[in-house]
């Protein structure tokens, strides 16, 4: 089965899936990362959910999808817990790929940022995202879309890339 879809992943609870089109490189999709809400002692937290994300996901994995994640780590100044919660989510979504029996391959911020010659800043990344898709740049309109642009521009240096 020939690929039909990149699918591009900022993992993480905030971050993001953008599906494109393997072919034309167009941007058919992009949305937030399904999450499900969860005590962690006295505080509730957001954690991403894995069945609601196979389920997003099924449509472009049945006609055929490679996935690339972003390979992340430690950020300075995060806390212990933080970084667990942010390895459990990478985790969950590279066991779900694997599950769905997705070929995937990762790529550091830094490897896809410099090919694609986006600044470290979050506003870099929206702005790049919404010119290279003006049809859907009102889906990187707002700060907090910083993580639905990063994944549409993951899948794109995967589609140029790999």
């Amino acid at each position: 089965m020939t690929n039909q879809f990149i699918i591009g992943i900022d993992p993480g609870a905030s971050g993001a899936i953008a599906v494109l089109e393997a072919q034309s490189g167009k941007l058919v999709r992009v949305f937030d990362m399904p999450t499900v809400e969860v005590k962690v002692g006295k505080v509730i937290k957001k954690r991403v959910a894995p069945y609601f994300l196979q389920d997003e996901l099924e449509l472009y994995v049945r006609e055929g999808a490679t996935a690339v994640v972003e390979q992340v780590g430690a950020m300075p100044g995060q806390g212990v817990s933080s970084m667990f919660a942010f390895g459990e989510a990478f985790g969950l979504v590279k066991g779900v790929l694997a599950g769905m029996k997705v070929t995937t391959a990762t790529v550091t911020p830094g490897q896809w940022k410099k090919a694609l010659k986006v600044n470290a800043s979050k506003d870099g990344s929206r702005a790049l995202a919404a010119n290279m898709w003006p049809d859907m740049a009102s889906e990187f309109k707002r700060v907090k879309d910083d993580g639905r642009a990063e994944a549409a521009l993951i899948a794109y240096w995967g589609r140029v890339s790999i």
